[in-house]
């Protein structure tokens, strides 16, 4: 019986981090890749939510500050400001 290099590899139950990895929908359960977050404005300190893939300029309510801009796919964060990730 030869050993086969696939052996040691559990299909039904896959690591956290090679789930990650995958594309969305060829995840064992589907799953985006976006997500929503509070992102604390560098010069007021005030917090608003914004989408982790946002496609438009997103600026602060109360300072008018820029907070994020569009990319490709991912919205690139100010120098500066900080992140947390919504459930």
């Amino acid at each position: 019986m030869t050993h086969s290099p696939y052996a040691d590899f559990d299909l039904l139950n896959p690591s956290a981090e090679a789930e990650s990895k995958k594309h969305k929908l060829k995840r064992l359960v589907q799953s985006p890749n976006s997500y929503f977050m509070d992102v604390k404005c560098p010069g007021c300190f005030s917090i608003s939510t914004v989408f982790s893939h946002a496609q438009t300029v997103v600026i602060c309510g109360s300072c008018s500050s820029v907070l994020c801009q569009p990319t490709g796919g991912r919205a690139r964060l100010t120098e500066g400001s900080s992140y947390r990730r919504k459930n």
